[in-house]
This record gives structure tokens, C-alpha cells and sequence, in this order.
């Protein structure tokens, strides 16, 4: 038979059950504390490490996603108008420098060849015939010397025929007066001495002439030698033109082949066989692959330590983070994009907003990079640049 339970047990029993619900609240209360106090601890800790980060480590580097692919574009363009032959190439080819993209019709080309050929043939000949004339223009004023010395001396002639006819003269009119001369013998001396004046006139008639030819022969030879001086037949300038236009019609004929200036990958073709294209026009381009750059539009406040040469780390959509492209930075632009944007924004208004500029900024991109993962024209970026330096 079991044994009744005492009023004074029954109260020892609560008491003991009170007492082990004191302690096991106190000890809740000291968890609870000393898990405040590990959250906190934590807290204060992640904070610190964080600030400690962005202080000595992540404060020395910028980052955007507002980047994207650029190169150098070369356009392709005709330097001679003509007839489009053959199209060799089509968008997304790669070339080579040198490479034909298009052949235009040589017809044309190459009769201005010829005819660029015969003309310095005529003006070698030409050339050829001045220097002849030199020798030739130099005899004609040694022999009009001549005639002038030859006239010198027929008015000596003259002079002397004139001289003894007025001697004749006189003494037959002396002699006509007493009888002693018949009238025709003086007729006859009269006619003797004016035949020797008209002879002596004619004579220096003759050298005057003769004087004038020579001028007129020294005159012709300087104005040939004029020409030839310090010159030879290759040297001419009416050669060297008529050479020059060869050489241009050999240039020319060679333009219509049109090569790429650089490598890299056909864009924007825009040429067909049949079309007649002008020098200057717009046919095709080429994008330097393997020169590719990055224009990465930073925040003005991000700038403040940013300078040319510093390094830095993009990564693309085409290729996800797992390929890092190394870069360096090459330059700021001069300006915002919006200054330069087709109706630049007037802030001198009175309902003004301010808005945080973005500056192009520069990075070359590593050659080995780029040939492992070839980027194109317009793929978006993320760029990382380390100002540490």
C-alpha cells in the first residue's frame, strides 16, 4: 500500500521545480547575451573588415559597365573613277593588307597609258631638236657675220668705184669746156659716176641688212639656248612633265585594283559589279580586329585619379568573366559625349537639373588577349581600372 505525500513534500517538490526554472532562464538569458554580444562582435568585425577594404584596397579601383568595343575603321575608297569589274570580297571576310577587293574596268587606264607614252616620246624629240637648233642657230650668225663683212667691203668697193667715176667726171667736164671731150663721152661719165653712188648705196644697204640678220640669228639662238641651258634631254622640264604624266597614267592603271590598307574584317560592303563608282566614294569598310580598343564612360567622380597609363581589367557579355582582358589606359577624351552631341544641352536655363557627366576614357587592350578572343565593334564591356598608380 502506498505511502500518502505530504503537504511539506509536495512544497519541497515545487520548490525544487522552481529552482530548476530560475536556472535554466538564467542560463537563457547568459546564451542570449552572449549571442548578442558574438552578433555584435561580428558585425563590428565585418564592418571593420569592410572599411579596411574599401579604405586601403577597394578605394584605389573604378569600375563601369558602361564600355564598349571601338578600332580604328578604315574606309575603302576608289582613287579613279571607272566601271566596277569584279567584287572579290564580302562582308565578315577577313583580309590582308595588299589583298584586291575590287577590280575596276582597265580600259581607260590603259589608253591613257599609251597615250601618256607617246607623248614623252614626241617631247624627248621636241627636246632633242632644240639642242640640234643650238648648232644650227650658231652657224647662221657666223655666216650673217660673214655677210656683213662681205658687205663691209663691197662699200669699201663702192667707195673706191665712186671715187675714180667723180674724178672722171670732173676732168671731162674741164675738158668739155674747151672742145676736147665730145658731148657723149661726158654723157657716158656722167652715167659711169652715178652708177658707182647707187652701188655705193646698195652696198651699205647690204651691210645694214646684214647687221640685222646677224642680230636677228643671235637673237633666235639665245632664245633656243634659253631652253637647253643647264639641261639635258632627260633633264628637260618639257621631258620630265611629259614623264611625270606617265609615271600618273602607271599609278592610274595600278589604282584599279583596289587593295586593303589594313587587316581585319569587311563591314558595310556596299559595291557590286557594273557600278560605275567615283574617286572618293564610299565602298566597303574594314575593322582592325586585332587593334580593338575600349571607350569606358566613367563617372566625372570617379576620375580623380585616374591617369594614362594606369592598369586595367575588362571583362565582356561575349565572353563572361571567365575571360579577363588586360588593358591600359592610353588617354581622357577632351570632353563629355554630350558636348559634342549634335544639339549640345543648354544648361543656362532657369529649370536647370544637374547631371553627372560621363567621360570617355581610353584603354588599349592586350594584342595576346585579342587574338585568343577576338572582340568586334560595339560589344559591351566592364571595365576595372587600378588607380594605385
Amino acid at each position: 500500500m502506498n505511502k500518502p505525500i505530504t503537504a511539506s513534500e509536495i512544497e519541497a517538490e515545487i520548490e525544487i521545480v522552481s529552482s530548476q526554472g530560475v536556472r535554466a532562464e538564467a542560463k537563457k538569458k547568459a546564451l542570449r547575451k552572449k549571442l548578442f554580444i558574438a552578433l555584435f562582435a561580428g558585425v563590428a568585425l565585418s564592418g571593420g573588415g569592410y572599411y579596411a577594404y574599401d579604405t586601403f584596397i577597394g578605394s584605389r579601383y573604378v569600375t563601369t559597365d558602361n564600355a564598349y568595343v571601338g578600332a580604328e575603321t578604315a574606309q575603302v575608297t576608289p582613287l579613279v573613277g571607272g566601271p566596277v569589274k569584279e567584287v572579290r570580297v564580302s562582308d565578315t571576310d577577313v583580309v590582308k593588307r595588299g589583298d584586291v577587293l575590287v577590280v575596276l574596268d582597265d580600259t581607260d587606264a590603259i589608253l591613257a597609258l599609251a597615250q601618256a607614252e607617246a607623248a614623252l616620246g614626241q617631247a624627248e624629240r621636241r627636246v632633242r631638236g632644240y639642242f640640234a637648233n643650238d648648232e644650227g642657230l650658231a652657224a647662221q650668225v657666223a655666216a650673217h657675220a660673214a655677210a656683213e663683212t662681205r658687205a663691209a667691203a663691197d662699200i669699201a668697193a663702192a667707195e673706191s668705184t665712186l671715187s675714180r667715176a667723180r674724178v672722171d667726171l670732173q676732168r671731162r667736164q674741164v675738158l668739155a669746156a674747151s672742145g676736147s671731150v665730145s658731148g657723149e663721152e661726158l654723157t657716158a661719165a656722167e652715167n659711169a659716176f652715178r652708177q658707182a653712188e647707187a652701188a655705193l648705196d646698195a652696198a651699205r644697204a647690204s651691210r645694214v641688212q646684214a647687221a640685222a640678220n646677224r642680230e636677228a640669228a643671235i637673237g633666235t639662238m639665245n632664245a633656243n639656248a634659253v631652253l637647253t641651258k643647264d639641261t639635258t634631254v632627260q633633264t628637260n622640264p618639257e621631258v620630265a612633265a611629259a614623264r611625270a604624266r606617265l609615271d600618273q597614267a602607271k599609278v592610274d592603271l595600278g589604282r584599279t585594283l583596289i587593295r586593303a590598307p589594313i587587316d581585319g574584317v569587311i563591314v558595310r560592303r556596299d559595291v557590286q559589279v557594273g557600278q560605275r563608282v567615283q574617286a572618293g566614294g564610299a565602298l566597303m569598310s574594314i575593322v582592325p580586329i586585332e587593334h580593338a580598343y575600349v571607350d569606358a564612360n566613367f563617372k566625372e567622380v570617379q576620375l580623380t585619379k585616374v591617369h594614362e597609363g594606369q592598369e586595367a581589367r575588362l571583362t565582356s557579355d561575349l565572353y563572361g568573366s571567365d575571360v579577363v582582358f588586360r588593358g591600359r589606359v592610353v588617354g581622357l577624351s577632351g570632353g563629355t559625349g554630350s558636348s559634342f552631341a549634335l544639339i549640345p544641352a543648354q544648361n543656362a536655363t532657369g529649370n536647370w537639373i544637374k547631371v553627372v557627366q560621363r567621360l570617355p576614357v581610353r584603354i588599349a587592350l592586350d594584342p595576346i588577349d585579342l587574338a585568343s578572343h577576338p572582340l568586334r565593334v560595339g560589344l559591351s564591356m566592364q571595365a576595372t581600372i587600378d588607380t594605385k598608380h
